[in-house]
């Protein structure tokens, strides 16, 4: 493979692979692979609670901007149904399907529900490490932001009785990736949206795994009905995503489809129907390789290692 182009969290890449991306080679030749991540959220989001000087304005699903110096409880709350009701809804959908996914978990909500962690664990998740807060990290000073990957890792390893070696932070700043890989220890990071395989990049001197994560294929359009307004049409668009992509791999240039969903938002029980649906669909065909993002990593590491030049 071609050397990595720099960092792209310093210098862009334009171009990738080119018109002829590397064939991904999936195991059993599946055609597609993909890769459902499970954001875990609830608790690690923006509340004076937390220490913060405003409320959550993000993706909290009710309209409810930003409110300085106050404490917003139904916007607590939207993020509350997903870790006491909404996760385990999804947990047993893909229970049901028998397929694990990837939790994305910020390690401040794990703390303080910790039976949340086991429960991945014990179900065969991978859990990684979604940062220590669920904040954007664009303005963080870097000292701060060092900190909290420390505290993020050790959080999630004293929880589940293993050291995350995937990352997301979601809203990665500047400093992000470098001061993943001066910690060391992680396979992967998922903060990129810029393709559909994963790549390699030069930090410093050192190679480093980005696999593409998606804000696209993501339930997140649900968010206050701004693109899905019912599981029908979450079904439908990851339908065709899906389709799209394994009639590439059929003819020689396999992807990785990978879905984001987060517990408060597919969680509910109007739109997890979506879900069920787009699960049934998949496991129809016998060539779609089913993944979490350490397998994704473990197998392009093996398959596709760095190389300099």
């Amino acid at each position: 493979m071609a050397k990595p182009k720099p960092q792209p969290m310093i210098a862009r890449d334009l171009a990738g692979y080119g018109e002829f991306p590397p064939d991904p080679k999936w195991p059993g030749g599946a055609k597609i692979a993909v890769n459902f991540n499970l954001n875990v959220e609830a608790g690690g989001e923006l509340t004076l609670a937390n220490g913060d000087d405003s409320s959550e304005g993000t993706l909290n699903d009710i309209g409810f901007g930003s409110k300085q110096g106050i404490r917003v409880p139904l916007v607590e709350s939207a993020f509350e149904y997903g870790s006491r009701r909404g996760v385990w809804r999804v947990l047993d959908i893909f229970r049901e399907f028998k397929i694990n996914v990837s939790v994305l978990a910020v390690a401040r909500g794990l703390e303080q529900v910790p039976n949340l962690a086991h429960a991945f664990v014990e179900r065969g998740h991978e859990v990684v490490s979604h940062g220590y807060r669920w904040i954007d990290y664009c303005e963080v000073a870097e000292e701060i932001e060092r900190e909290h990957i420390r505290r993020a890792i050790h959080a999630i390893e004293n929880l589940t009785g293993s050291r995350p070696i995937g990352w997301m932070t979601g809203r990665p700043g500047p400093n992000t990736r470098r001061l993943l890989v001066e910690v060391g220890g992680f396979l992967y990071d998922r903060d990129s949206l810029a393709d559909e395989i994963p790549y390699w990049v030069l930090v410093g001197e050192r190679p480093h795994l980005v696999i593409p994560y998606s804000y696209e294929a993501n339930d997140n359009r649900f968010n206050e009905n701004s693109g899905f307004s019912t599981g029908e049409q979450f079904f439908s668009y990851m339908r065709d995503a899906f389709d799209t992509l394994r009639r590439e791999g059929a003819n020689g240039s396999a992807k990785l489809l990978s879905i984001g969903l987060h517990d408060r938002l597919i969680g509910r029980p109007g739109r997890c129907t979506g879900l069920v649906r787009l699960l049934d669909y998949m496991q129809t065909f016998d060539d779609v390789w089913f993944c979490t993002g350490a397998q994704v990593a473990q197998h392009w590491h093996k398959q596709y290692p760095f190389q300099s030049n």
